[in-house]
Formats: structure tokens, C-alpha cells, sequence
């Protein structure tokens, strides 16, 4: 049934018309003095409480009432758990969507096709944990012999935003950690203003691109590579200063990266959910993987509470609805 046709959809909008332009913040506080206490909730876990207010958005109980009847009727419960248990519910492509098997650190297996994924979702872990040790360590050489001072992601899209949102905001748990540059833009300017405050020697380059063919990511790529050439004169030296994200390992030697520096994700993997993957690794680097295992660890957490809550106890269920009031 289409959203529109929904009696609970049709509902909630005829309520919409006939009242939300008498909703007012201050009169909503002014006439209810428990609002707050009905209107948020805290989650109680190992860290610390976590409290998530949401007294000051525009709903009422009518309006969260008829929400959560809306949830249920498009069956945002039968989604979630087909999610969870690895069922291809992206139609448009015909893929699971599975970034809460990238941060399953209960490792239950969770399959896809029948097979279990979480051996390869954890061998790949292992990966970037030992990279991360190496290079954060300064046990990573470049090629003049010193160790490496910054790291350079090059993607587009899920590629960049997400590592590069999570590393500003977790930059306080960066020491020790390499500095983190994002280039995604593929005007030359981007690149260049940002090569101009490093030094070859000491950079490492992220490529990050599943098939090693989006055309935005390698232009940059193949910049950087120019540039960083200029300098060492090797093109052997590219496999101690470039490392690759992706699955296309033929394209990844051709560029003259050590496919045992390239690093897996798959396609149950969308593009917004991909920091929690090998798109990470820019995170991990900054951080430390001992933190981003904690970034990992606070998504599970969170990805139990989703799977188990009732609808109308669940906080992501909760969020949704604040985004579609808006």
C-alpha cells in the first residue's frame, strides 16, 4: 500500500491541516509541566547514562500516538528484523543492507545468502588493526625512511563525509595519531591547497573507491601520485605511501599499490553507513583502533537497542519521526 493510501498516514496528515499552525513551543511548556519528563528518556548503559530530549520538538501525544500507529502499519518491525537477519530488503538494488554486521561485536553470525559473513567482517578488522598499529607506532616507513606525519582520504560521497564528520568530531582522542586531510572535490584547487601543507615524504594517501574507477576519486588519486612522484622520483614508491579501499585488486596494482595494502568492504555496504566498514581506516588512523573499536562498540549498542526495544521505548524509531514531523 502506498504511504498516501494509509489510514494511519491519512490520519495523521488531516490532523496536520486542521492544527499545526496552533502548535506553539512556549504555550506546549507553559500548559503541561511535565512535558519534558514525557517527552525524553535515558538510556542507561555500561558509560554513563545518555539522555535524548526531545520535549522541544513540535509533537504532542496525539501526534507521537499516531506516529508510532503509522510505524506499525508500515511495518517498520518486520523491516528491522528482516535487516538484522540479513534479507535483501534494498529492492532497488537487490542487496541487504547490513552496516550492523560491520559493528557486531556480539559476532553472532549474521548471514547473507546463506553464508556467514562476521569471518570476513572480522578479518578485515584484524587488517587495519595491525596497519593502524604500524603506521601510528612509526614502525610504517616511507620511502626516504621516516615515519608517517599525515594521511590524506581521497574519496566521494559515503567515502568522505562519514570518516571525515567522525574525525572532527572525535580529533580530542586523536594523540599519538597521524593529522587526517580530506580531498573530495574534484576541482584541482582542493587537492592542491591541501598538498601544499604536506610533505611527500611523510604522507600517506587513503584511495577510497570500491571499484577504483569513480572518476572523481582516481582524478584525485592520480594527482596525488604526480605529485608525490615529483618528489620521490621511484614509482616504487607509491606502495609505501598509497593504500586503497577497495575490491578491484587488479585496478589497485595497476596504480602501483601492494594489493596486500588494500583493504575489503562489500556491497550489502551503503554508501552512508561505510565508516563503519574499511572507509573507516581514516578514522581508525587518527584515533587509534582501540578507540574506534569503542566507535564500533557505542553502534552496537545502540543497534541492540533498535533490534529489541518496543516501538514506543525506541529512541532510533523516536528519531524518525522527529525527521519526518520536519
Amino acid at each position: 500500500m502506498a504511504l498516501s493510501r494509509d489510514p494511519n498516514f491519512q490520519k495523521l496528515q488531516q490532523w496536520y491541516q486542521a492544527n499545526a499552525a496552533s502548535l506553539n513551543m512556549r504555550e506546549m511548556f507553559d500548559s503541561d509541566p511535565t512535558r519534558f519528563s514525557k517527552f525524553s528518556t535515558t538510556l542507561q548503559t555500561d558509560d554513563g547514562p545518555i539522555l535524548i530530549d526531545y520535549s522541544k520538538n513540535l509533537i504532542n501525544e496525539d501526534i507521537m500516538a499516531m506516529l508510532f500507529a503509522m510505524a506499525k502499519s508500515r511495518g517498520v518491525e518486520e523491516a528491522r528484523d528482516k535487516m538484522f537477519s540479513g534479507e535483501k530488503i534494498n529492492f532497488t538494488e537487490g542487496r541487504a543492507v547490513l552496516h550492523v554486521a560491520l559493528r557486531n561485536r556480539s559476532n553472532a553470525p549474521i548471514l547473507v545468502d546463506g553464508k556467514d559473513v562476521m569471518p570476513e567482517v572480522n578479518r578485515v578488522l584484524d587488517k587495519m588493526k595491525a596497519f593502524c598499529h604500524r603506521v601510528r607506532s612509526g614502525e610504517w616507513k616511507g620511502f626516504s625512511g621516516k615515519s608517517i606525519t599525515d594521511v590524506v582520504n581521497i574519496g566521494i560521497g559515503g567515502s568522505d563525509l562519514g570518516p571525515l564528520m567522525v574525525t572532527e568530531a572525535l580529533k580530542p582522542y586523536s594523540d599519538g595519531g597521524p593529522n587526517v586531510w580530506f580531498v573530495s572535490n574534484i576541482d584541482g584547487t582542493h587537492m592542491a591547497k591541501t598538498l601544499k601543507q604536506l610533505n611527500a615524504e611523510t604522507t600517506l594517501f587513503i584511495i577510497a573507491s570500491k571499484t577504483f574507477t569513480t572518476q572523481e576519486t582516481i582524478t584525485n588519486a592520480e594527482s596525488a601520485k604526480e605529485w608525490f612522484l615529483k618528489t620521490a622520483n621511484d614509482p616504487s614508491a607509491v606502495a609505501k605511501h598509497f593504500v586503497a579501499l577497495s575490491t578491484n585488486s587488479a585496478k589497485v596494482k595497476d596504480f602501483g599499490i601492494d594489493t596486500a595494502n588494500m583493504f575489503e568492504f562489500w556491497d550489502w555496504v551503503g554508501g552512508r553507513y561505510s565508516l563503519w566498514s574499511a572507509i573507516g581506516l581514516s578514522i581508525a588512523l587518527h584515533i587509534g583502533f582501540e578507540n574506534f573499536e569503542q566507535l564500533l562498540s557505542g553502534a552496537h549498542w545502540m543497534d541492540c537497542h533498535f533490534r529489541s526495544a518496543p516501538l514506543t521505548q525506541n529512541v532510533p524509531v523516536s528519531w524518525l519521526f522527529w525527521g519526518f514531523g520536519t
